[in-house]
């Protein structure tokens, strides 16, 4: 898979604005704790050689109930910290938001549709689960990306909560279109499973809708009732670390049972890792770039930027074990996402401030103290 002026969150301050604040421990060795889980995972699938039998033994929707769970739990967490409630102002910023959507559901599918082509033309798998996160747009981890940047948390919440939303309807839509359909318009190889939108849709509705829906109410209902105290700053505080349980569990299982094809293939890892961490580049510069000459200041340039640039791992992960297999090569791209995601993201930061200090003198200058709410692990940033 992550402010000043950070929405609705008790906050604390810290620094004097002149340097990014520090990403917690969790967040910030979260690549070292996937790779921890994919370690653990191959060595399960060496001792419990029948463990894939054992866990296809009950099945969701063509996914064995133990990697649902873990699908699902994953998901869940990230959902019930979208601020669903700031989408009202959608129309007090039509432009930023116009802009927003053309990067993350226009520019983004089709850059990583060209990148996965371009580096992976031999490797069906892999480039169909780099399309897969190409479409699947970060409602999770840009809040802290964004808010290490001092973008504006506002904004932020606002162009999460319409990629949550707006993933129900078009992720199917996008994933039929890309994986089966324009291939061919270029005489390419399309995808080689017939992939219905409705087979695309059910995974988004099961793996998707239901963490949605169950996010949007426990916010709906516990936040008024408790007090936005309570829920952002004790209740997320105790909820959020399970979402990195759960994908970590979903990563051990994946790898108990891809153990030996990675082991064979170390150097596939890093041909997927190539064209991804060139997206977060294009796709990072590319909008700061834009939304500076369309006049939008720092905070607002900030949070459009990384919102454009990351992608939302655990539903691409969920989509591609829901259609291609938990052993597919799919589900491995999906994995090494993350990986890739959270360094590239960090120096992004710091590039971030840089840009700052140069194209928009007026912010450097203020100095603005640092609003700092929790991480996507529910700790606080110091």
């Amino acid at each position: 898979m992550q402010q000043a002026h950070a929405p609705r969150i008790s906050p604390t301050i810290a620094g004097d604005g002149s340097g990014p604040p520090t990403l917690s421990l969790m967040d910030r060795f979260l690549p070292v704790w996937i790779f921890a889980a994919m370690g653990l995972g191959i060595l399960l699938g060496q001792l419990i050689p029948m463990l894939g039998e054992k866990l296809d033994a009950v099945q969701v929707a063509g996914v064995s109930l133990p990697i649902a769970i873990g699908l699902l739990w994953m998901m869940y967490p990230v959902l019930a910290r979208v601020s669903y409630e700031s989408l009202g102002r959608f129309q007090t910023q039509g432009r930023l938001f116009a802009t927003s959507m053309v990067f993350n559901w226009l520019i983004g599918p089709l850059l990583m549709f060209g990148l996965a082509w371009l580096f992976l033309p031999d490797q069906p798998e892999y480039r169909n689960g780099l399309i897969l996160i190409g479409i699947a747009r970060c409602i999770a981890m840009v809040l802290i990306w964004n808010m290490l940047a001092r973008g504006d948390g506002d904004t932020a919440a606002v162009l999460v909560a319409i990629n949550s939303v707006f993933q129900i309807v078009m992720y199917s839509v996008f994933g039929w279109l890309l994986l089966t359909v324009v291939p061919g318009w270029f005489g390419a190889e399309q995808s080689t499973i017939d992939i219905s939108i409705w087979t695309i849709a059910k995974n988004v509705l099961i793996f998707l809708g239901i963490p949605l829906v169950a996010g949007f109410l426990t916010r709906r209902i516990l936040r008024p009732r408790k007090g936005a105290d309570w829920y952002d700053n004790r209740f997320m505080l105790r909820l959020g670390p399970t979402a990195l349980l759960g994908l970590l569990y979903t990563i051990v299982i994946m790898f108990s049972l891809q153990g030996d094809r990675i082991i064979e293939l170390p150097l596939d890892v890093l041909r997927i890792a190539a064209p991804l961490l060139i997206y977060f580049i294009v796709m990072f510069g590319l909008a700061f770039i834009v939304s500076q000459r369309l006049g939008f200041d720092y905070p607002q340039t900030a949070a459009l930027s990384f919102t454009a640039a990351g992608n939302n791992f655990e539903l691409a992960i969920a989509v591609a074990v829901g259609l291609f297999g938990i052993t597919s090569g799919e589900a491995l791209a999906g994995v090494v996402g993350p990986l890739i995601e959270v360094p590239a993201l960090i120096a992004l930061v710091y590039l971030s401030l840089w840009l700052r200090d140069r194209l928009f003198p007026a912010a450097a200058a203020a100095g603005e103290p640092v609003v700092v709410p929790t991480t996507s692990a529910g700790r606080r940033l110091t």
